[in-house]
């Protein structure tokens, strides 16, 4: 398998997200969310997050929100904002976001904090630990600023892809995917 350079990563993220989309839609994804679901809350059970940052899940991301039921005593949402380009989370109160982001994305109203375990959703991913995300570079900037953050990318397996690490790229803690839980 050959690695995808910087220039390539549009085309990567694409193809990823439409084998995702198929993938999403057979009986396989239902039993895959179930041993993803497992996986990750091993992880949490471990880390145990005082304040756990979410997402809300966009098409065939794996659903954390409907998961974990009491991963922490707090929980909080990303939200970007466009101009300048950066993310904050917000405190969320489980219940259906009563806001939607500058990017489109459902999303808390509440204080602005900084979690101590985030859940990053990946299209792609490397067993070093890097994610391939959605382009924005908006987790990127969120992950630099906040060094001492756990970051725990939630991934299909099926998202394992090799591609050229970049300059603000930078590995996370865990990916925890259906298949297993990858500690680089």
């Amino acid at each position: 398998m050959t690695t995808t350079l910087p220039h390539e990563r549009p085309a990567l993220r694409a193809r990823l997200k439409a084998e995702r989309a198929a993938w999403f839609a057979t009986p396989a994804a239902h039993a895959a969310s179930a041993a993803l679901a497992r996986h990750l809350r091993e992880v949490l059970e471990q880390l145990e997050p005082q304040c756990l940052g979410l997402y809300w899940p966009l098409e065939g991301e794996f659903n954390a929100v409907e998961a974990l039921s009491a991963a922490a005593s707090q929980w909080a949402l990303p939200f970007c904002l466009r101009s300048p380009r950066r993310m904050d989370y917000r405190l969320w109160d489980g219940g259906t976001p009563g806001q939607v982001d500058e990017v489109g994305i459902a999303a808390s109203g509440g204080a602005v904090v900084v979690p101590d375990v985030v859940l990053a959703p990946c299209v792609g991913f490397t067993r070093e630990g890097y994610r391939l995300g959605y382009g924005g570079g908006y987790f990127d900037r969120w992950q630099a600023a906040h060094p001492g953050v756990t970051t725990v990318g939630v991934a299909w397996g099926i998202g394992e892809a090799p591609f050229a690490v970049e300059p603000h790229d930078l590995p996370l803690t865990v990916i925890v995917t259906e298949r297993e839980i990858i500690a680089p």
